[in-house]
């Protein structure tokens, strides 16, 4: 299992200027998708005992299929900009146990939103080899106009000075803060957007990472047990 207990800050920013290198992005983007995951995180406050859920569900209908529930211990602080550090390796544990791998996987947190292209989703995009996309609740990096107040309404979000273009703002409901959505590996910018606008529900937070959210809280209170269940098997899917 990958550790990041003994690594420093100082050592955590070469490793993310390392894995940046690796990053890829030249998946066509009309490959297919049957299944789309949402994974999360939850702890219990002062606990270095992580929770971690990767939910799978048929993509575009948004039907959960599965899930993958964990634990693991952590002593990497929560430090904004390195969360990857600290929740990668349960997730990372999560994934092994699922057989037929997911065609995407949706993460709590930023992509390529981030000041050296390293959110947490792009972390576990280079370490698994797997297309992500980061969807963060709150803006960590970046500039942006506020887009309209209507549902599905997006902005770009650049880099102040260089104006490159690294994610998007998006309104998942009528007159609600937005969500943050960048690629992590494997997705291009545009193909990002368009496959989290397939994933609103009537909630605020997309499908993929509320339903891991929900899921990941039930397995920390002791309500579900560890390991992979199926929920709906499609044959096609599995």
């Amino acid at each position: 299992m990958i550790n990041y207990d003994k690594v420093t800050i100082a050592e955590a920013i070469v490793m993310q200027e390392e894995f940046r290198k690796q990053l890829k992005f030249e998946v066509p983007d009309d490959q297919a998708i049957q299944t789309i995951a949402g994974a999360d995180i939850s702890f219990n406050k002062n606990s270095n005992t992580l929770y971690a859920a990767i939910v799978i569900l048929s993509y575009p209908q948004m039907v959960l299929q599965g899930y993958a529930l964990t634990t693991a211990t952590t002593e990497f602080p929560y430090v904004s900009g390195f969360l990857g550090f600290r929740e990668v390796p349960a997730l990372i544990k999560a994934w092994q146990l699922i057989l037929a791998k997911p065609d995407l996987v949706v993460l709590d947190g930023q992509g390529i939103l981030h000041p050296r292209r390293m959110g947490i989703a792009a972390h576990f995009g280079v370490l698994t080899a797997t297309s992500t996309i980061g969807c963060a609740k709150s803006s960590l990096y970046g500039f942006y106009e506020e887009p309209t107040a209507a549902k599905y309404s997006a902005c770009l979000v650049h880099e102040k000075y260089t104006k490159t273009h690294i994610g998007y703002a998006l309104r998942t409901k009528d007159h609600t803060q937005p969500v943050y959505i960048s690629p992590g590996y494997g997705l291009s910018l545009p193909k990002s957007l368009a496959v989290m606008k397939k994933c609103i529900g009537k909630y605020r937070i997309p499908e993929p990472t509320r339903m891991a959210h929900e899921i990941v809280n039930e397995f920390r209170l002791g309500k579900l047990k560890e390991g992979f269940t199926f929920v709906h098997q499609t044959p096609e899917l599995f």
